[in-house]
């Protein structure tokens, strides 16, 4: 059973654990003016704060109250440099879950107290503490519980509950970051579609105006997309483009985010090594983001029209797979001669991010002013900004920078790749086609250049603005899904909670 993780004002009620994480001035002054804490009084828990030595990563520690119940001082680092986020939430997440781990199977279960620098850390410090807490398990035993969270703004009155709304952000990593987890076999492509119409479901119930299209299967191939068809057609379950949309009256502005939605990636024809195939249940990470985002940002209340385009397939072998050599075309027109099979993420995007652009496939009527792709697209993304930034790669240096802060301000990290098509676009050269779908040279800014092809198949007369997301990086830790992106979303939204 999941942890039941809940998000709320500070509490008196009694928790088997009680967790207190924040840094290290912020706690160490938490208690001043009240003689005592169960068994523990100012100074003692002062004395306690002071001693710990939390390095680069944070660290806690704890002490058995008389009650029997147990209190923690979990302290997050100082440091933090202008490319990390204040927030500081790769500690918030690895420390409160082993922390509150002994309280959350006991009856009280465990509280989260976040003392933060600002009220305007709360959002993505809940997002931060719903990572700690992932929903799939198919373990015999364990899990289950309650944690609730509240944060508390060092030296400042308590936060209004309406300051608790942007926490439902948190939900949507731990919805993401479930998808991302659970097994190929469960999550197929007709699986995910029914995961996205509950989505709308439940922001129906919430009386908003969502509506879920779908074209699947053959219809993918009579409608001219090639790339979802082609990669997708060897598969038992059909390939999908799932596409999400609310349009409320008078939006100031529309943006369709474009997910990677591989259920599992063989590498196809040309198939992976069993070490390297392990894992690939993950490569649908950017379509569960988006669709957390997508919901998180309907439900909290945005302004804006928004769509989420999901590109479902599962890079399968059999009699009916895609072939190197073969030749596809996109909804673009564009055509790629196929020469890796396993670079088959950018061929699905490829048909996301046309139709995205197209005037009149979405809902509205309305061409995005933003469009945002999302992928676990390539290792060397890994290799070029790491696992704790995403790489970005986008036309328009404005979305550069305002992706750059949302980072910041929500802790999901992003750092730009070069942008430079007329270097990106010769690694692609065909003799029978437009493109080739690998490069010719690994060594040569590699992510830039996928996330070049994709901008390929944006619709010729687009005039609005692309921003390319490789999240191969942090969107699995530890064998885990992170749900990242879903908050890095929120911010550039600029959602209610998530903005500056």
């Amino acid at each position: 059973m999941p942890v039941d993780l809940t998000f709320e004002p500070l509490s008196t009620a009694k928790a088997a654990v009680t967790v207190i994480i924040g840094r290290q001035h912020n706690l160490a002054g938490m208690f001043e003016g009240a003689t005592a804490v169960g068994s523990m009084n100012a100074a003692l828990w002062r004395t306690m704060v002071e001693k710990v030595k939390p390095g680069g990563a944070g660290k806690s520690t704890s002490t058995l109250l008389a009650d029997g119940s147990r209190l923690v001082a979990a302290v997050l680092p100082e440091v933090c440099s202008r490319h990390c986020s204040p927030i500081r939430n790769y500690a918030i997440s690895a420390l409160v879950g082993p922390a509150a781990a002994e309280g959350v199977a006991e009856d009280g279960g465990a509280a989260i107290v976040c003392v933060l620098d600002g009220a305007k850390h709360a959002a993505g410090a809940a997002c931060a503490v719903a990572r700690a807490f992932p929903l799939f398990s198919m373990k015999r035993s364990g899990g289950g519980g309650a944690a609730r969270v509240s944060f508390v703004v060092a030296g400042a009155p308590a936060l209004p509950e309406a300051a608790y709304l942007p926490c439902r952000g948190g939900a949507s990593v731990r919805l993401a970051a479930r998808l991302v987890d659970t097994p190929p076999e469960q999550l197929t492509t007709t699986a995910f579609v029914g995961e996205a119409r509950a989505v709308a479901a439940r922001l129906q119930a919430l009386g908003r105006d969502v509506t879920v299209d779908v074209i699947a299967g053959e219809a993918l191939r009579d409608q001219g997309y090639g790339g979802l068809w082609g990669v997708g057609k060897a598969a038992a379950e059909p390939p999908a483009l799932c596409v999400l949309s609310y349009v409320p009256a008078a939006a100031a502005k529309s943006v369709c985010l474009v997910g990677k939605g591989i259920v599992y990636d063989t590498g196809g024809l040309a198939i992976k090594s069993v070490a390297g195939m392990c894992g690939m249940k993950m490569d649908m990470g950017g379509a569960a983001a988006l669709m957390g985002a997508f919901e998180a940002a309907v439900a909290i209340g945005t302004k804006d029209s928004l769509h989420c385009a999901l590109c479902l397939a599962e890079n399968a072998v059999g009699p009916g797979a895609f072939r190197n050599d073969d030749v596809l075309t996109f909804f673009s027109g564009v055509t790629c001669e196929v020469n890796n099979t396993d670079a088959e993420g950018r061929l699905v995007l490829s048909d996301g991010v046309a139709h995205a652009t197209t005037p009149g496939t979405l809902p509205g009527g309305r061409v995005p002013d933003l469009v945002v792709d999302m992928a676990t697209l390539t290792g060397a993304q890994m290799v070029a900004t790491g696992k704790h930034h995403a790489g970005i790669f986008t036309n328009d240096e404005a979305t550069e920078l305002a992706a750059v802060a949302a980072g910041k301000r929500t802790g999901d990290l992003v750092h730009p790749l070069p942008y430079a098509p007329e270097f990106h676009r010769a690694q692609f050269q065909s003799k029978v086609a437009d493109f080739k779908n690998s490069v010719a040279a690994r060594n040569d800014a590699q992510a830039s250049c996928a996330g070049n092809f994709i901008g390929e198949s944006l619709h010729k007369d687009y005039a609005g603005a692309w921003l390319h997301v490789d999240i191969a990086g942090p969107a699995f830790k530890d064998d885990r899904a992170t749900g990242f992106g879903v908050a890095l979303v929120l911010g550039l939204l600029e959602v209610d909670g998530f903005r500056a």
